[in-house]
């Protein structure tokens, strides 16, 4: 019932239509996809695209046909043919699956038109057009561009000999009123005499010698990168048969053009727009009216104009299909798609469950052919974090083992070396809204800061930065980044450990006074609150002093997990009414929440006698 619905929407409607156009909830969920898993099976021999109608509307590896010439793998055969688990070869070393057993070609009709009303005819005949996702309705083949000139001088309808003799001129660079460029020695023949007190009077080298050659410069950055890799061909499109002139106006060029333009009666450069499936196979007189009349109506607007109904093959190659479509045509049909990780300059970073570990070589490489040239490596982290520097064991599945990055976040750079420091890019959001908390007068003191993506960033904003870290290796990076960012003047770095470093901070003389305490330390931030009982027992309760105000972010698995953040937050400073701001920052895991609080400091708590030694 869905399928006719679409059908019948896509057939009355100029836009661009898929399923996903109407019901992006429904198309885009597991259990659709499971659904579909369940009821269709994926094969070497595909169901020819001229059946489509019991099929859903667009490309799919379910459809289309596999190239003949393709050598046969019997890894993947075997699970396209019955969806069975993969065989893992014993070396674990090489995929088991090839890439052009993703190759699938569709039978499709397309009109030939004149390339220069190709854009105008796309937007009329939209509705009736291919519109399939990532692939152009218009599309250019082999032989379909035609010289303006020579273009000009058939429409020009002069005879033979004339024909003759303007290219005679052309070659032997004569063409002065013909519009083509003269030969090396003619036209310095020609600059001589157009000499004057400005110098050359259109000299057609000028532009290329005053500005840059960009290919120029992007050899020589490719040459200190490395080579850039060619982008390869994800669509085909070749014109298997010339059916017949749909409407026509000219004379027959006769192989004028050489072989590529003989038997054509056409006039200039051509472009094919590609038509919806159900026109596979019908002649002009079957296809819709509205594509006839708009056509004809074409072609009595302008003169010395063909369009020609063509039989084409689409080849979709597999740098085409998506990374979930791949991988369910790989992994077995009761798995869940691992199609989410995270970036971190050049590396993605997966969370695999234990049921992908076997499939883990396949995944990788999948997801390293998609996202290339922007992923370099992939990797997978083994240990769940329980380290006090919050580092990760990390294994490098695909790519270069380099995990030492650059990552751009707010118009700021952050080197970091995953083995040793920890980053976290899903929490770019967050820190940028935090940011947006402080104001220039402000005094910045980060507990936690890690290589400096809040400390790094409040420095643009601030008016000075008290950054610390417990790990050597975050504050070497910290320093290294302070530096990279031009910001090492407004920021002082310390490695100490978190209780030392507020201690040290509000009790020495030298320091400003902090107005912003940011505790990102969510495993246990909350258990360092008690160091701020009586922070100011040694000054005097002047009513001028201002008190800093505390973010501090943590983890909870409770039902509630606001009242649970709260309740920790007033046992550690053993206050029993603290105004305290609560949000939600994200789902980090089934049943755990990361949370965010923000309170000022009580006085009670500041001046109290009841204080924390941290000698």
């Amino acid at each position: 019932m869905i399928a006719k619905q679409l059908m019948l929407l896509r057939y009355h409607s100029h836009f661009l239509i898929s399923p996903n156009f109407f019901f992006p909830k429904l198309f885009s969920s597991p259990t659709f996809f499971s659904l579909l898993r369940n009821s269709t099976t994926l094969s070497t021999t595909i169901v020819s695209s001229n059946s489509l109608s019991s099929s859903t509307y667009g490309p799919s590896l379910q459809k289309g046909t596999l190239l003949s010439k393709t050598p046969q793998n019997p890894f993947l055969d075997s699970a396209l043919n019955s969806h069975q688990q993969l065989k893992i070869p014993e070396n674990g070393d090489e995929p088991p699956f090839d890439e052009d057993q993703f190759t699938r070609v569709f039978d499709i009709a397309a009109i030939r038109v004149p390339s220069d009303r190709c854009f105008e005819l796309e937007t009329r005949l939209r509705g009736h057009l291919l519109n399939w996702p990532r692939v152009s309705n218009i599309a250019r083949v082999p032989g379909d561009e035609m010289d303006e000139d020579i273009k000009e001088l058939l429409m020009e309808k002069k005879g033979e000999a004339e024909v003759e003799e303007a290219l005679s001129r052309r070659i032997y660079g004569q063409a002065e009123g013909d519009g083509e460029e003269l030969s090396g020695v003619l036209y310095r023949d020609k600059l001589a005499k157009e000499f004057n007190a400005r110098g050359f009077v259109k000299f057609r080298n000028l532009a290329k010698i005053s500005r840059p050659n960009k290919r120029n410069k992007r050899r020589e950055e490719g040459e200190s990168r490395g080579e850039r890799k060619k982008k390869r061909r994800s669509i085909v499109v070749e014109v298997v048969e010339e059916r017949e002139n749909v409407v026509s106006d000219g004379e027959d060029l006769s192989g004028l053009l050489g072989d590529e333009f003989k038997g054509r009666k056409w006039r200039g450069s051509t472009r094919l727009l590609l038509l919806d499936e159900t026109c596979v196979g019908r002649k002009f007189d079957e296809l819709p009216e509205a594509i006839k009349a708009i056509l004809s109506e074409s072609s009595d607007v302008v003169t010395n104009s063909c369009y020609e109904l063509v039989r084409c093959n689409l080849t979709l190659l597999y740098d085409y299909w998506l990374n979930d479509e791949v991988l369910e045509a790989l992994l077995p049909k009761d798995m869940v798609i691992p199609s989410a990780f995270e970036t971190v300059g050049h590396i993605a970073h997966l969370n695999l469950k234990d049921e992908h570990l076997p499939y883990k070589k396949v995944i990788a490489k999948v997801v390293l052919d998609k996202n290339q040239p922007k992923i370099q490596t992939v990797v997978n982290k083994t240990e769940a974090i329980s380290n006090d520097f919050r580092t990760m064991e990390l294994e490098v599945l695909a790519g270069n083992h380099s995990l030492v990055t650059t990552v751009i976040e707010n118009g700021l750079r952050f080197q970091v070396d995953l083995t040793k420091v920890y980053w976290n890019s899903r929490l770019s959001t967050e820190r940028q809204r935090l940011i947006s908390c402080f104001t220039r007068d402000d005094v910045v003191c980060d507990v936690f800061s890690g290589v400096g993506p809040i400390a790094i960033s409040a420095a643009k904003k601030v008016k000075r930065v008290y950054a610390n870290d417990l790990n050597p290796h975050a504050v070497d990076y910290l320093e290294r980044n302070c530096v990279l960012n031009k910001l090492e003047r407004r920021i002082q770095v310390y490695n100490m450990d978190g209780r030392r470093f507020i201690e040290t901070i509000f009790s020495s003389d030298k320091t400003h006074s902090v107005t912003q305490v940011v505790m990102n330390l969510p495993n246990n931030a909350v258990d360092f609150l008690d160091v701020f009982r009586g922070i100011f027992r040694n000054r005097s309760r002047d009513r001028n002093l201002t008190l800093p105000r505390i973010h501090i972010y943590g983890f909870s698995r409770a039902e509630d997990p606001e009242f649970d953040f709260h309740e920790r937050i007033l046992v550690a400073l053993e206050e029993a009414a603290v105004a305290v701001e609560m949000r939600c920052v994200r789902a980090v895991a089934p049943g755990k929440w990361m949370m965010y609080a923000s309170f000022v400091l009580p006085t009670k708590v500041a001046f109290s006698k009841d204080y924390v030694d941290c000698t």
